[in-house]
């Protein structure tokens, strides 16, 4: 009926044991004979899977609709800042591509210290092979080409695993895959943080290792294929650092859990598989490494790399487990308590139906041993996703988790533990894919069975209310002519553009203009990830310098601050170091109040310049 079974520890030895979890969900067991049978499968479509494969596509863009018909000024509102930063990150990575230059690192942000971009996600895996794309239509159809491309290719490549390797109903197959890739977290994601929505290697990656752990205790097993199977792992994991970093992490680790879960009650089974598949596992690490060694070398130890990002306590909120995604229609027939992070961070919000069902089908399929092992994943990584300190209604209720010594781990350090509910997510699917395969097989045996019923019943009340709705967008301003003509070009020789006040996290639009100008010149200030102190830990942005923050107070407060000797002498101070060529101060809140406080700072009044206002201060350095 499933192709997850129970087996008898007597039976063991002539049995070849696939596992899959990480990111995670599991296979069961399959005989010696199926083994020799289930080969990797050619690349073989047929007309149900295209028909799923366009169903998943056509919801993406569904989802993506709203920035689909207006890539020109349309920006996806709860991103933030991050939709800017991606599109710069892909802008400039498709400039240094054309122009022969290091990718790595560039000084058109944060000048002249410079970006390490690797150590930022830029996401080379697709930001390199897509420069056409770029460079021909601009970065925002980059963006959101990749985060529709990202929620379909995940979704189908979850389908293909289940359907080959867990069930045997494509229906049952389609609905895991379906719930992957479009799963709330993968929604909330798909507003800013592609890296969190082009998971499709995972699930690619788990199969393969299926397949390794299936060979490796199959009697006759071709031992040659185990460097065959290490090269294309390593390939693989070498891809996804090139396309994400933090999710390979949550996968590794969701997957030695279920693998652990899952060889529990067969230690002897499990330590043959481990002594078998650990040789090419290792090898494939290898291979990575090498692979990625310059990369990785200069996210670690490059330019602008830092050591450790402290994000503060990022964890979920209890109400997030129950309560449902704000982008969804229980969403918006239903909303509870705004307790995410932010727009972008909604990592749980399955809803109390979806647990409920959930719940039933883990008692309901309790025998198995997939469902076992994504049980545990499931409990262990929704207590970790929950911080240091259980949060309810964000109060801190004083019960401290284990995340407050994990949190401590190189490495795990660097994750935002909300997102750790990620791992939850296949892992659910296995279970509501197997579920749906059983009541399949009950309705196949006697159709007027009503447990059948039941089970799709429950299923649509689970799953209804996580329906997605369209991404909001909205339209944001046109890029000044200052910089869309290339007048910028006239006002700078080998300095950088200071904008009043400089671009960082919670403003980074100039970062659009400098793309607009095709990177004629760089920019003080910005919106990255970099290092900051002799410890060199992590901070978004750059370093505070304090004409920046004089800057701010203006622009926030709508008054012109105390203009002393000591503020002229600190401005000089930081045009020097910013290298600056000119000040400009586009339209914007309070203008009139910062082009008072720039005047008064350097003695001269600025001059209009295509819709903005100018001080050329090359004389100055």
């Amino acid at each position: 009926m499933v192709r997850a079974q129970q087996v008898d520890s007597g039976t063991q030895d002539e049995l070849a044991v696939a596992v899959v979890g990480g990111e995670t969900t599991g296979t069961g067991v399959l005989t010696r004979g199926t083994a020799r049978k289930r080969r990797l499968p050619r690349l073989r479509v047929d007309r149900i899977d295209a028909i799923v494969a366009v169903g998943y596509l056509v919801s993406a863009v569904v989802v993506l609709s709203g920035q689909w018909r207006n890539t020109q000024s349309g920006y996806l509102i709860k991103s933030g800042q991050d939709q800017t930063m991606w599109e710069w990150f892909f802008a400039v990575t498709a400039h240094s591509v054309a122009h022969l230059e290091n990718p790595l690192g560039t000084n058109l942000q944060n000048f002249p210290a410079g970006v390490n971009m690797m150590a930022n996600t830029a996401m080379f895996g697709v930001g390199v092979p897509l420069t056409p794309i770029t460079l021909l239509f601009g970065p925002t159809v980059t963006f959101v080409l990749v985060l529709t491309l990202g929620l379909a290719t995940t979704a189908l490549a979850w389908y293909w695993l289940f359907s080959r390797e867990l069930v045997e109903s494509r229906t049952a197959a389609g609905i895991g895959g379906l719930f992957c890739g479009f799963a709330p977290a993968m929604i909330s994601h798909a507003n800013a943080h592609p890296n969190f929505v082009v998971l499709l290697l995972l699930p690619i990656m788990a199969g393969l290792l299926i397949r390794m752990a299936r060979r490796a205790v199959a009697r006759g097993a071709d031992r040659r294929r185990h460097i065959r199977d290490a090269a294309v792992l390593g390939f693989l994991v070498a891809l996804q650092i090139a396309l994400g970093e933090e999710p390979l992490l949550i996968f590794a680790l969701s997957f030695a859990l279920f693998a652990a879960v899952y060889y529990l009650h067969t230690p002897r089974l499990g330590l043959r598989v481990l002594r078998g598949i650990a040789p090419p596992v290792l090898l494939a690490g290898v291979i990575a490494l090498v692979l990625t060694a310059i990369p990785l070398w200069w996210q670690f130890f490059g330019p602008q790399s830092y050591r450790s990002i402290d994000h503060g306590p990022m964890g979920n909120d209890l109400k997030a487990i129950t309560q449902f995604p704000s982008e969804s229609l229980g969403g918006i027939f239903s909303p509870g308590q705004y307790v995410a992070i932010n727009e972008t961070e909604q990592n749980a919000y399955f809803g109390w139906p979806l647990l409920l069902v959930l719940a039933a089908a883990i008692v309901l399929l309790r025998r198995e041993r997939v469902v076992r092992a994504a049980g545990v994943v499931i409990v262990v990584f929704g207590v970790l996703s929950l911080g240091a300190v259980a949060m309810f209604g964000k109060r801190d209720t004083g019960i401290e988790l284990p995340w407050r010594w994990a949190e401590h781990v190189p490495l795990l350090n660097t994750v935002l533990e909300s997102r750790l509910t990620m791992a939850a997510i296949p892992a659910i699917a296995a279970i509501l894919a197997l579920a749906t395969q059983r009541a399949i097989g009950w309705w196949r045996e006697s159709p007027v069975d009503w447990r059948p019923l039941a089970w799709f019943g429950a299923l649509l009340f689970a799953l209804t209310p996580l329906i997605p709705t369209v991404l909001p967008v909205v339209q944001r301003p046109a890029t000044p002519a200052f910089f869309a003509d290339g007048t910028v070009r006239d006002y700078v020789d080998d300095g950088s553009v200071v904008l009043i006040p400089p671009p960082r996290p919670m403003d980074a639009g100039a970062l659009r203009w400098q793309a607009a100008a095709d990177f004629e010149f760089p920019l003080a200030g910005g919106y990255f990830v970099g290092p900051t102190g002799t410890q060199k830990k992590g901070i978004y942005g750059p370093e505070l310098r304090p004409t920046t923050a004089l800057l701010v107070q203006a622009l926030e407060t709508g008054k012109v601050p105390p203009i002393t000797d000591e503020a002229r002498a600190q401005i000089r101070d930081d045009l020097n170091f910013w290298r600056a060529d000119v000040l400009v101060l586009p339209p914007i809140s309070n203008s009139d109040t910062l082009r008072t406080t720039v005047t008064q700072l350097l003695g001269f009044g600025p001059k209009p310049v295509d819709g903005v206002w100018v001080w050329d201060v090359r004389a100055l350095r």
